[in-house]
């Protein structure tokens, strides 16, 4: 095999159609080129001979800060873990360091310029064009901007503690049970006006021992509350098997619960208030949506795993758990949730049995503001997402143009591990190009594709001509 030919292949995974610096290393460029990198083991590439080649190929020259931060130093603090990337060696950087020394040290700064690329501008041809003429300290600064200030979280302290909730009473915090014990549940309520005709029906049927689950079963209740069966079962749910003989036996068991309703959402409330106090430090919003007691339960236990995971602790991470949080409507709710997603750092979607509207808003919110977004569900909903392609699962940060995809696993110890990559600006990534000129970056750990460039000609131009020259507001 021939010197150019074993290039062009080494190279291949940064040849782009359309020209521009994927097109530098091409069958059609100047064999005084492949001649040239043919040596790079023996003769290191300096800084003007790497231009010249570039020119000879009708490629735009470099800047020297810009050769020196892809090439000849690793100690600027870059948004994620460049030493990961493939072909890295730290014998490049032994002094004197000032010329690139082989064929893979050449091929691993292209690979941080691709990654830099699809992560930052969604576009290789256009990174190169802004970034190569930058200096070291502007590329810098540039990269700073974009880092999270991992010791600042840590040295901030912790927040104010939230309102304690048991898991089994997190429930009545939902829209659900709130509608069911209305404005004043320790007297009046929707559940205590079905479960007294309910006993009523019984007691002219015979009357005798029964139990509150048999009450709401029957035939006039559900037909006058069919609507709102299952929500009056759900909020009755922690009562349900328990026997009666009496309406003031009824009573009494309502009471009981009316009364961990109302302590239950004092504490969600104040939780709120916590929530609103610490917006501009808030770091991961964890949305998903629970119908049964059983998804608050589970939805807790997510988090404390997720969020117990001592690195994240010594980060003092500040996350929304939505099994402590209660607003005074349905509207209010809406409101607090797309604050916090705005204001958060990252958000985590955990999936359900079924989908909701609400938790796929959020999502799709998070992604097009261009926030790292986790994907949690089982191995079934895993599969299936792959294979249908989630609407969800591509997006654009409608800022930048920049296209996005979440992280998607079945594994919840892989949620602490991203979110601790993600704030240690330690993420490490894979570039693929399954076709000609298509461009994917995936995230390792869950094999998800979070950043892509379409070799669609026509799409690619006709929408970074919109975005380049679009109005600025």
């Amino acid at each position: 095999m021939t010197a150019k030919l074993k290039i062009l292949r080494d190279f291949n995974l940064f040849s782009l159609p359309g020209g521009g610096i994927g097109n530098w290393l091409a069958e059609k460029t100047d064999e005084i080129v492949f001649e040239r990198l043919a040596t790079i083991d023996q003769n290191p590439l300096s800084k003007v001979q790497m231009n010249q080649l570039l020119l000879l190929a009708h490629e735009g020259s470099v800047s020297l800060g810009f050769f020196e931060y892809y090439w000849l130093d690793t100690s600027p603090e870059h948004p994620y873990d460049v030493k990961a990337l493939p072909d890295f060696d730290e014998d490049w950087f032994k002094p004197p360091c000032t010329r690139i020394r082989s064929l893979k040290h050449l091929r691993w700064g292209l690979y941080r310029l691709y990654v830099d690329g699809l992560l930052f501008f969604g576009d290789i041809r256009n990174a190169y064009r802004v970034l190569r003429v930058k200096s070291k300290q502007d590329l810098v600064e540039f990269y700073k901007r974009h880092r999270f200030d991992t010791e600042a979280m840590k040295n901030r302290g912790p927040a104010l503690p939230l309102m304690r909730i048991p898991k089994d009473n997190r429930y009545l915090i939902s829209e659900m049970a709130c509608k069911s014990y209305g404005e004043n549940p320790a007297t009046v309520s929707d559940l205590i006006d079905a479960l007294k005709g309910a006993w009523q029906q019984h007691q002219k049927a015979g009357g005798g021992r029964v139990t509150i689950r048999q009450l709401m079963d029957g035939a006039k209740l559900k037909l006058d509350y069919a609507d709102r069966h299952q929500q009056l079962l759900f909020s009755a749910e922690v009562i349900l098997d328990e026997e009666v003989t009496s309406e003031k036996d009824l009573e009494e068991r309502y009471r009981q619960i009316a009364k961990v309703f109302i302590e239950t959402r004092k504490s969600a409330l104040q939780n709120t208030k916590f929530y609103l106090s610490m917006v501009n430090d808030l770091d991961v919003y964890v949305a998903t949506s629970m119908r049964t007691r059983q998804d608050f339960r589970n939805m807790a236990n997510v988090c404390e795993t997720v969020f117990s995971d001592q690195r994240l602790k010594n980060m003092e991470i500040r996350y929304f758990d939505p099994t402590l949080s209660a607003a005074e409507g349905h509207e209010d709710k809406g409101l607090i949730e797309c604050l916090m997603v705005k204001c958060a750092k990252a958000l985590v979607y955990c999936a359900g049995e079924k989908e909701s509207f609400g938790k796929d808003a959020e999502a799709a919110m998070a992604l097009s503001l261009g926030k790292p977004v986790i994907f949690l569900c089982d191995h079934e909903q895993r599969s299936r997402f792959y294979r249908e392609v989630h609407p969800l699962s591509r997006l654009i940060h409608f800022e930048t143009g920049v296209a996005v995809g979440v992280m998607v696993t079945d594994r919840v110890l892989d949620v602490p591990e991203l979110l601790f990559r993600i704030f240690e600006n330690k993420m490490q990534f894979k570039l693929e190009q399954p076709r000609p000129g298509y461009l994917r970056l995936v995230e390792k750990i869950t094999k998800s594709v979070v950043r892509l460039q379409t070799s669609d000609t026509l799409l690619a131009q006709t929408f970074w001509n919109y975005y380049h020259n679009r109005p600025q507001a």
